[in-house]
């Protein structure tokens, strides 16, 4: 509800084209920091605006953007690139522009919006340029690349710069391209800095980009109240997740829209692999992906064509193991670190607007406090209901506690994360399963689903297609190219039966009466399990809390979609 003197997007003096795109967007009360950082920016003030993910920060900075150009159009006499937004992913580009195109829906034709963060159809690009749209989204090497280029002037008319995730911009290597991206900027220009966290890269962005500009360092937690975020972990080691993973999937314990992490690359494409032998389907998204594949995986997931999305954690691209090893095992796993090329603008804990999320689950436990916080920010966005689960090795205990006492921090100290006594007995049937689904996903398993991946990209490419016309023998060989031997699908294994599902979740059946005999099967199973009543007992009374601790309830919250 809000505030006694909370301002509204209307007390705002905005638009009437840009409230009603608002209001068709359903926005019908502005975030905190959309309430505050709005009239700072219509004002023209610079502003360093921090607050947590999902609070509508992109929205807190696009809204004022359009404000201006609609200002600026009532005197302006010629067509300008009049405000430039720098974001670190090319995902975040296009999410970006996305929310842009949504709030100009009454005033497209006045304000025009272009990304040109890919680094495909660069002519294209240029013509789109040459046009001089008012908005354009992009990455700092992109954009770099075109100021150099000449395809672009911002020297004049330059009215307002925007970096977002701007902790990430140095993190992602673009120091260098900022610092030389500001000398193709006007004197004077409106900016504006946003961020899910104040750290040292910030605040030296801040001296470079800024000029006395207004800190938002809203007083509020960086992640959802635990009313409406609940975070769990449970100790186990890597043939006990996969056992677990399984099993939650299965018996439905794990319900709506899910992200799982994981720390590499080739772990995506494992777990997608392991999934699959279960009929449960995913899709990945890590950095070596086309942008365009990572996009389109983005857009299949919000669309609820995916209802999991297994993502690596981009730090642990850089390292092998994760980072976890020290010393001499980190030279004998040097000779198989990754060869492929990584595209260093992709981020995928960080920003990215996946919807609905229900479940974020830390299949590898992030190797800081600031990829949790990132990661749990994934779900319970807005004011839906969310929950985390971590998986925890035994050497990721320190992980952990680090974690806890961070989180505790913004919750009056009370504990955050609560322990989840998976009941791994109880699924044992799982437990044998998994094991020979996870083995059979070798190393060659996982390099041939690559290969595979490759071709159909191939097969796919819009700048092949003209090729493939010309030259249709090439083609032809491509699809003629031996099957790849990949983990093999069973059937059988789709299917969870009976005698699987342990005791608390399976249907109470009817006591049988003189009128209404027990039927044949059930007559059966009970003369097979009489010597288990004492036991069925035991399942009866922990019912409405399966697997010994897992709260069921909280999960039905979440939406399927």
């Amino acid at each position: 509800m809000a505030g006694e003197n909370k301002v509204m997007f209307h007390e705002m003096e905005l638009d009437d084209r840009l409230l009603k795109a608002i209001s068709q967007l359903g926005w019908s009360t502005p975030t905190l920091i959309q309430e505050t950082a709005i009239p700072l920016l219509l004002e023209g003030k610079d502003v360093l605006m921090r607050a947590r993910t999902g609070s509508g920060k992109t929205a807190a900075f696009t809204i004022p953007v359009i404000q201006k150009i609609l200002n600026l159009k009532n005197t302006s006499l010629h067509q300008c690139i009049t405000s430039l937004i720098l974001s670190p992913s090319k995902e975040l580009c296009g999410q970006i522009a996305s929310v842009v195109s949504e709030l100009t829906l009454k005033c497209s034709r006045e304000v025009r919006c272009i990304d040109i963060s890919s680094n495909t159809n660069t002519q294209i690009q240029k013509s789109l340029l040459l046009d001089k749209p008012d908005i354009v989204v992009a990455t700092p090497a992109r954009a770099l690349a075109h100021l150099k280029a000449g395809n672009m002037k911002l020297k004049d008319d330059l009215a307002m710069l925007i970096v977002d995730e701007a902790d990430l911009v140095f993190s992602f290597g673009y120091e260098d391209e900022v610092k030389e991206l500001l000398g193709y900027l006007p004197k004077i220009y409106q900016a504006v800095l946003a961020s899910a966290t104040l750290s040292d890269d910030v605040i030296n962005l801040k001296k470079i980009v800024l000029r006395n500009p207004v800190t938002l360092k809203l007083e509020e937690p960086e992640l959802a109240p635990s009313s409406q975020l609940q975070h769990y972990h449970l100790f186990a080691e890597e043939d006990d997740k996969a056992a677990i993973l399984y099993a939650l999937l299965k018996l439905n314990l794990i319900r709506g829209k899910s992200i799982i992490f994981v720390r590499t690359v080739d772990r995506c494409y494992k777990l997608k692999l392991y999934l699959e032998q279960f009929k449960i389907g995913s899709c990945v998204l890590n950095s070596e992906l086309p942008a365009a594949i990572r996009c389109l995986s983005v857009d299949q997931f919000n669309r609820g064509r995916y209802q999991i999305i297994v993502a690596s954690d981009e730090k642990a691209l850089e390292k092998p193991d994760g980072g976890l090893l020290k010393g001499e095992e980190i030279g004998k796993k040097n000779k198989q670190k990754s060869k492929r090329k990584k595209d260093k603008e992709s981020g995928v804990s960080r920003g990215i607007d996946f919807q609905h999320v229900a479940n974020v689950i830390n299949f590898d436990f992030p190797l800081d406090v600031t990829s949790y916080v990132h990661r749990a920010g994934r779900t319970a966005r807005g004011h839906n209901q969310g929950s985390v689960l971590s998986f925890v090795s035994i050497r990721e205990k320190p992980l952990l506690e680090e974690v806890e006492a961070h989180l505790s921090k913004g919750f009056n100290n009370q504990e955050v994360l609560q322990k989840y006594s998976f009941a791994l007995e109880e699924v044992e049937g799982f437990r044998y399963r998994s094991r020979d689904a996870w083995r059979a996903v070798t190393r060659i398993a996982v390099r041939e689903a690559r290969l595979q991946e490759i071709k159909r990209e191939l097969l796919n490419c819009n700048k092949l297609k003209g090729f493939f016309e010309e030259n249709p023998a090439e083609l032809a060989a491509i699809k003629r190219d031996k099957a790849l031997h990949t983990v093999r699908v069973q059937e059988q294994l789709a299917h969870v039966p009976e005698y699987l599902v342990p005791g608390a979740l399976r249907p109470s059946e009817p006591e049988a009466s003189a009128d209404c005999p027990a039927p044949p099967q059930a007559a059966k199973r009970k003369t097979q399990h009489s010597y288990g009543s004492a036991k069925r007992h035991k399942y009866q009374a922990r019912r409405n809390n399966p697997l010994q601790s897992f709260e069921l309830k909280t999960l039905k919250k979440s939406t399927d979609t």
